[in-house]
């Protein structure tokens, strides 16, 4: 890989992992909800969740989509289906105080898994995968990967940090409550370009 096409790699993984997407706004909502420290499994899954992902898309698996185009159809269902689900979560969620123990962070696992159901991560490996991988070499693909998550993981623990922060202005249960339903909105709002492409 040049020294350009790194370079070019390294400002897209910062650029899309910076930017607001579920993953991200998720973990704002958990850092404001549980703090930084119990969302670290939360951060720590979507980064390595992310890696693995791009390892197995460029080892062949978007060929799927290629040869079941109807797989494509299933999966975007799956994916707003299950992102409508989070975003009720995140709506619901009780305040700290009024629910000791009834709102639990995702789970290093849970996080891992949702990438593969989060729209804005599947755009994220699909092009790194096809614009930035000088071929189809294990190393090249593994270097894609690595790049992504060194960038990946300190940019989402910027908006878990943010999300911590917010916290101290959100002691009232009734701002804790509209910013979950912001939160929420958001994050159906975010699934406007895979309903209306």
């Amino acid at each position: 890989m040049t020294y350009d096409l790194l370079t070019a790699l390294a400002a897209f993984a910062f650029v899309s992992s910076i930017t607001p997407g579920p993953n991200n706004l998720m973990l704002m909502a958990s850092g404001a909800n549980f703090g930084f420290r119990r969302t670290i499994p939360h951060m720590l899954g979507v980064g390595l969740g992310f890696v693995f992902m791009v390892l197995l898309v460029g080892a062949g698996l978007v060929q799927i989509f290629d040869t079941y185009p109807v797989s494509h159809t299933i999966l975007k269902v799956a994916s707003v289906a299950y992102l409508l689900y989070l975003a009720w979560k995140i709506a619901t969620a009780a305040p700290l105080k009024d629910g000791a123990g009834k709102g639990t962070p995702m789970t290093f696992l849970q996080a891992a898994a949702f990438q593969w159901v989060n729209p804005k991560a599947w755009t994220m490996a699909l092009t790194a995968v096809t614009v930035y991988t000088p071929d189809t070499t294990l190393w090249a693909i593994a270097l894609v990967a690595i790049v992504f998550g060194a960038i990946n993981f300190p940019s989402v623990s910027s908006w878990t940090l943010l999300g911590q922060q917010m916290a101290r202005i959100l002691t009232n249960p009734a701002r804790l409550t509209a910013f979950n339903w912001t939160m929420a909105a958001l994050l159906v709002a975010s699934l406007y370009p895979v309903i209306f492409p």
